[in-house]
């Protein structure tokens, strides 16, 4: 007699699979952000008036984060302390080196200062200034991080970072159109899901002050 229920049993549901909301927060504004200079690694504070207008201002009250981490560059973190948060050095969250195109206007290269800056903005992903770092390279060394976070983690970081893992998330090839309108003084939320990086929520604003008309992306 065979015993019962020797058989196979009924198939079951996968498992939940576990989200943990990573949110991109851009560090607020330098002299060399306003003179739209590509500033890289170069080390610049914060405006005073910059700094005074995070003071005013605060994390939405969701999503909760159970760890703050941020750029180890100055700006990143004088962001940070405006805020009011306590957040660790992650080394991964430096910007994009720029390299020889460090402190350069993008309008003033692209006029005549260095024609080989036109042809790399059209290699997207694989753009990579003379001595710098490529956004897929920024990709590669954030892709090395992303597996170790395993909680709800806060990144106060740059922009070459979130349009990183902006393109990380969509698969864009940073070619053509960005397949979201960022808001660079607003917060913007993703997931890691099975250790992939999805989109979730963009654009969520800090509490305390509107972001200016000008913030979003050209």
């Amino acid at each position: 007699m065979s015993a019962q229920g020797s058989g196979p049993g009924p198939a079951r549901a996968p498992a939940p699979r576990r989200a943990i909301p990573l949110g991109l927060l851009r560090h607020g504004a330098t002299d060399w952000n306003r003179s739209q200079r590509l500033q890289g690694r170069n080390d610049q504070p914060l405006r005073d008036d910059e700094a005074a207008r995070l003071r005013r201002c605060a994390l939405p009250p969701v999503p909760v984060f159970d760890q703050l981490l941020c750029s180890p560059l100055r700006r990143a973190r004088e962001t940070a302390a405006a805020l009011g948060l306590d957040c660790r050095v992650e080394p991964a969250l430096v910007e994009m080196d720029w390299g020889a195109w460090e402190g350069q206007r993008p309008a003033e290269l692209r006029a005549g200062g260095d024609p080989a800056f036109a042809a790399a903005e059209g290699r997207g992903l694989d753009l990579l200034p003379p001595g710098g770092e490529s956004p897929r390279m920024v990709q590669h060394r954030l892709s090395a991080w992303l597996p170790g976070l395993d909680r709800p983690t806060l990144a106060v970081t740059h922009k070459g970072v979130i349009r990183a893992l902006l393109a990380l998330a969509h698969d864009w090839p940073m070619l053509g159109r960005a397949p979201a309108r960022l808001d660079w003084q607003r917060l913007h939320v993703m997931l890691l899901v099975d250790g992939r990086l999805r989109p979730w929520c963009y654009n969520l604003p800090l509490a305390g002050e509107a972001p200016a008309a000008d913030a979003r992306e050209r």
